[in-house]
């Protein structure tokens, strides 16, 4: 070998590992296949896989819309547990898929689909408390179950309460989700490209209100049962990043995830805004927009507060207020209402 060629063989080698470090940067390198079996750590249990799954039973509304912007809608079998419409453009692709239940499903009709894995967003559902089944009853007929991080890592969870998050709850959770649904079902690649679309969605998000940080404070209600305080957004929960995203203060400390504040508390901490709950589900009298507003108008103490009096009281996809990809959503829509408000100065 020459020493020209030997130059040239070095320099060609050179340039194909600067081309690999770019492409491992950008994040548009092949991801590595699955090999099966796969055994992932999920919710302090092994979770075993022999193979992608063909036939999923997704309890949850943010597992069954991550296997949508998946690509793998034609792999679920059934669904349960709906807060709200599904995510714009899966419309058509949902109405073909059996609804098994808009809340929870039973035990017995999740097994009648034949799933070979079930896809869970709350462990309330399926988990060691489960109203639908707990894990293990699946596993026992060779049913993996797979649990969204974002209802377990960091947060406590009881059949007695939403749970109390102990650790700051922030996007990395349902990025983790994707990319081990990715890995599960063989499209990794997909899952990176679902990964960035959605961090570039909240840094434009972010920068839209930039001039606003640290100068407004909110509180999140999502609903509230006959004649009780309203359920409102504790800091370390989806409400709290969303806020955190965009520097507003949320004048809400407790780490329980959806604790119960006196009206009167909410208006001596007296809030820039209110950001109320909608959806269609109707399990407590308050859970529509409909009725959130027109007690906001008439009660003796909400309707004196100065987030009231000066309308700054913005409407968010309820489903955006849990820890799902919709949290993206809700910074969009809450930089979108602030930037029109004329609170972004």
């Amino acid at each position: 070998m020459t020493l020209f060629s030997a130059a040239l063989r070095a320099a060609s080698l050179v340039s194909a590992l600067a081309g690999a470090v770019t492409l491992i940067a950008s994040g548009t390198a092949l991801a590595a296949e699955t090999q099966y079996p796969l055994t992932l750590q999920n919710c302090g249990r092994p979770v075993t896989f022999q193979k992608a799954p063909t036939k999923t039973v997704s309890i949850g509304q943010s597992s069954t819309e991550i296997l949508y912007m998946l690509g793998l809608a034609d792999r679920v079998v059934g669904t349960a547990l709906w807060v709200g419409p599904v995510l714009k453009g899966y419309e058509d692709v949902n109405a073909k898929i059996d609804r098994l239940a808009d809340n929870e499903p039973s035990f017995e009709s999740v097994l009648a689909k034949k799933p070979d894995i079930v896809t869970v967003q709350f462990q309330w559902q399926v988990g060691p408390e489960g109203v639908v089944a707990k894990p293990e009853q699946f596993e026992e007929l060779g049913i993996p179950v797979y649990t969204s991080p974002a209802d377990c890592v960091g947060k406590e969870n009881s059949a007695a309460s939403d749970g109390v998050r102990h650790q700051v709850f922030t996007m990395e959770l349902v990025y983790q989700e994707i990319r081990e649904m990715a890995q599960i079902y063989n499209i990794q690649d997909k899952g990176e490209e679902v990964v960035a679309a959605l961090k570039a969605r909240e840094e434009a998000a972010r920068a839209k209100v930039a001039a606003a940080k640290d100068k407004l404070s909110a509180v999140f209600w999502f609903s509230s049962a006959a004649d009780a305080d309203p359920y409102v957004a504790g800091k370390n929960g989806a409400p709290g990043y969303i806020m955190s995203a965009l520097g507003i203060e949320n004048i809400i400390k407790t780490e329980d995830e959806w604790p119960t504040v006196g009206w009167e508390t909410i208006a001596k901490a007296a809030p820039t805004m209110i950001v109320a709950g909608s959806m269609e589900r109707r399990r407590y009298p308050l859970d529509s927009l409909e009725a959130k507003l027109d007690f906001l108008k008439t009660d003796p103490v909400a309707s004196l507060m100065p987030a009231v009096k000066s309308n700054y009281v913005f409407d968010m996809d309820a489903q955006a207020m849990n820890p799902t990809i919709r949290t993206i959503e809700g910074i969009e829509l809450l930089a979108d209402a602030i930037e029109k408000a004329g609170l972004a100065k």
